[in-house]
């Protein structure tokens, strides 16, 4: 069992800054979803719903904000990136991508990297999410360094370099009810 101490003093690390960061992105799979046998358009399950709020709350409470969030038009990153919208970025309006799908190249995702001047949500699928990571901090889409599962969610930072660094991850496990 963690105390509360335990959890503020890891809400200040999510909030500490090594270096100069020019912009933060978040990247989340979405929450658990029915399989498409079960329901084609594939929602999120109850489960999905609850992890993904607790996520929300958590990212709330330690002072995350967004000012952009893109999702894949998938009916479970919409109601991912709509939860999670809702406690860090209110008022925003979400914006649908079609280079964000569970195959897409994470290369031709990045491109747009010019233009980010503002901490950003991207909700999406695996493997794209866990291969957008790998490509912006290595190099290289086909060396995992990730290991998302659904709901979860990995901060990156842009520094000054300019080079992306892993800031922290957090999944669903992590944040069981009592905890967050």
């Amino acid at each position: 069992m963690y105390g509360r101490s335990d959890i503020d003093a890891y809400l200040t690390m999510l909030n500490s800054v090594s270096g100069v960061t020019i912009m933060k992105l978040f990247l989340a799979q979405h929450g658990q979803a029915y399989a498409k046998d079960v329901d084609p358009e594939r929602p999120l399950t109850d489960r999905g719903k609850q992890d993904v709020a607790r996520l929300a709350g958590f990212l709330a409470k330690a002072g995350v904000r967004v000012e952009r969030v893109i999702h894949s038009g998938k009916l479970r990153a919409v109601q991912t990136a709509e939860c999670l919208a809702d406690a860090i970025a209110p008022g925003v309006i979400l914006e649908e991508s079609g280079l964000i799908n569970p195959n897409d190249n994470p290369k031709a995702f990045d491109w747009q990297s010019e233009s980010w001047d503002r901490d950003t949500l991207v909700v999406g699928h695996l493997p794209f999410m866990s291969r957008l990571v790998s490509h912006l901090v290595i190099g290289d889409e086909n060396r995992p360094v990730s290991a998302f599962q659904p709901g979860s969610i990995v901060c990156l930072e842009l520094n000054e370099g300019p080079r992306w660094l892993v800031a922290w991850m957090i999944r669903p496990q992590l944040l069981k009810q009592g905890h967050e």
